[in-house]
């Protein structure tokens, strides 16, 4: 690697790092807030956290701090323990360590095999939940701890609001969702809503309540409880926790592989947000997971190495002893609103998008996770939605067992495509999606089209006679989307209901009506014809 190489990457770290950085700030302020740690433990968690872990963790830059999930949890388990500090670092310290265990062992292979209808309905939960709870804090009110009692009381909290506090949070969801994207990619919304809301406040000396106090000492240690009955009373606790921070920050591991066309290791990923957390909870700071949101834009800025993760907490240092004084003014309406537009980014608007077109079963599915996450436990939601899933496929199964008589794949036509990939020297490829393409499938099957280098025109044929549950449509979204950009040309064989579904939820744009056959040889002929006038 030459020196202008090396730089370019030192470069593109350094700029992964400030940006992360920039969005980490409000985001960390408002969980620490929300939570009942604190400003200053939110922020002291983020920079602990995604420090240590970039330290152990893989090679790649993966951006860790409080997110969403981790912070409803949190506050949950807060009300629950009475808001007991040395309670809530022997909880932490405990995940922290079931996560380390489970590096161990197989068990972060799990998170492939999660049907994307529970991941759906577990993040439009969690943004749905987050956006409730912050509407007494932008009336000027304290939060209430459940939704419930959120919703039950909202005409009262309103009639007594603080005028103060809506006139100025509302003005920050106007700038955090009013910023244009060409600015908000300069300098991130939530940024620039916290430093112009929060100084007009100062200048027109509104009545609100603020941060009051940021801590700019590094927190000192907190012992947790050693005694046996403490531990066994705070398992359900941890091992609540210790989920959530592990489902996050591998599903962070995946996306930031799916950008960098990287393998990263989950295990070491799980063992170096648990080694984080458990830091994290000796200093009775905020833990967390690995952040999507934060790791993307600093992929987006042009990090490609762990160097990004170092960089972040020394940028959120600098702020933190600069700026202690204006965080202290920071209104908590601001940072209300700021939380709200971080609920509404977790919604998956991708799903929502289609729901009217989705199957039945994943919408059954969807919907179970979501009320239940939102009204009852979030893990008990993921862990009813899983079992649906797995029934309802099983019934699928059962269903077409009786009634679906497949004919064996004809061995001419094998011979046919080793003779056509031989004399076109693997410009043209013919790759089968066989068997049940569903949840299970899809992830494992991307994998397989990472590597189809010298291929110009590549004719996937999936000759399943079921439809696609929503996973595998957005897998396959997700494969031509890989393929495309490795500039290959995709050729779509199916049946005409398979085709059909696709068409309905737009999925077809990404091929072209064009590309579409309904058998194999009509396909092949076709790729011959481009590629010989091409």
């Amino acid at each position: 690697m030459d020196l202008k190489a090396k730089l370019n990457i030192i470069i593109g770290d350094l700029f992964g790092g400030i940006n992360s950085a920039i969005i980490t700030l409000p985001q960390a302020l408002a969980f620490g807030v929300a939570t009942g740690f604190g400003a200053s433990a939110g922020l002291w968690g983020a920079i602990i956290l995604c420090f240590i872990a970039g330290i152990f963790g893989p090679k790649i830059p993966i951006v860790s701090g409080t997110t969403g999930p981790v912070a409803i949890v949190i506050a949950a388990m807060m009300t629950a323990i009475g808001f007991d500090i040395k309670a809530a670092v022997t909880i932490m310290l405990m995940a922290g360590l079931f996560q380390v265990i489970a590096s161990l062992t197989n068990i972060a292979n799990i998170v492939k095999y999660v049907p994307y209808p529970v991941i759906s309905g577990f993040m439009n939960g969690v943004g749905v939940i987050i956006i409730i709870l912050q509407l007494n804090p932008l009336m000027g009110h304290k939060s209430l701890s459940s939704t419930f009692d959120t919703i039950i009381n909202i005409h009262n909290s309103f009639s007594s609001s603080n005028i103060d506090a809506l006139l100025i949070g509302g003005l920050t969801l106007l700038l955090v969702f009013g910023i244009p994207k060409k600015i908000n990619k300069i300098i991130p919304s939530q940024i620039l809503a916290l430093v112009i809301c929060t100084f007009l406040s100062i200048k027109m000396g509104l009545n609100l309540d603020r941060i009051s106090e940021v801590s700019v000492a590094f927190p000192k240690l907190v012992m947790p409880y050693f005694d046996v009955n403490h531990i066994i009373d705070y398992i359900p606790y941890a091992l609540t926790l210790a989920v959530v921070f592990s489902a996050e920050s591998l599903l962070t591991g995946l996306v930031s592989d799916s950008i960098m066309k990287t393998k990263s290791n989950p295990k070491n990923i799980l063992s170096a947000i648990g080694i984080g957390n458990m830091f994290c909870s000796l200093t009775a700071s905020l833990g967390g997971s690995a952040a999507t949101m934060r790791t993307v834009a600093a992929l987006n800025a042009g990090s490609t190495t762990k160097i990004t993760t170092l960089i972040n907490p020394l940028i959120l240092i600098v702020l933190l002893y600069k700026c202690s004084g204006f965080v202290a003014q920071i209104p908590l309406a601001v940072l209300a609103a700021i939380l709200i537009k971080i609920g509404y980014d977790i919604l998956d608007m991708k799903f929502i998008k289609v729901l009217k077109y989705a199957p039945k079963d994943d919408l059954y599915i969807l919907f179970l996770v979501f009320f239940l996450t939102v009204f009852y436990n979030l893990i008990f939601a993921v862990g009813a939605g899983i079992t649906l899933a797995a029934l309802l496929y099983a019934k699928r199964v059962a269903d077409r067992t009786k009634t679906i008589h497949k004919k064996v794949y004809d061995a001419d036509i094998m011979n046919m495509e080793r003779i056509l990939e031989r004399d076109y020297k693997h410009k043209i490829r013919v790759v089968h999606i066989e068997g049940q393409f569903f949840f299970g499938s899809a992830t494992q099957l991307i994998s397989h089209f990472d590597d189809v280098l010298g291929t110009e025109y590549l004719i996937i044929n999936y000759d399943g006679d079921d439809l696609l549950d929503i996973s595998a449509v957005f897998a396959l979204e997700d494969i031509i989307v890989r393929l495309k950009s490795q500039h290959i040309h995709v050729i779509l064989v199916s049946n005409k209901d398979v085709v059909q579904q696709l068409d309905s939820l737009s999925i077809l744009n990404q091929i072209g009506q064009d590309n579409i056959f309904y058998d194999e040889n009509s396909a092949i002929t076709y790729a011959k014809n481009k590629l010989k006038y091409s």
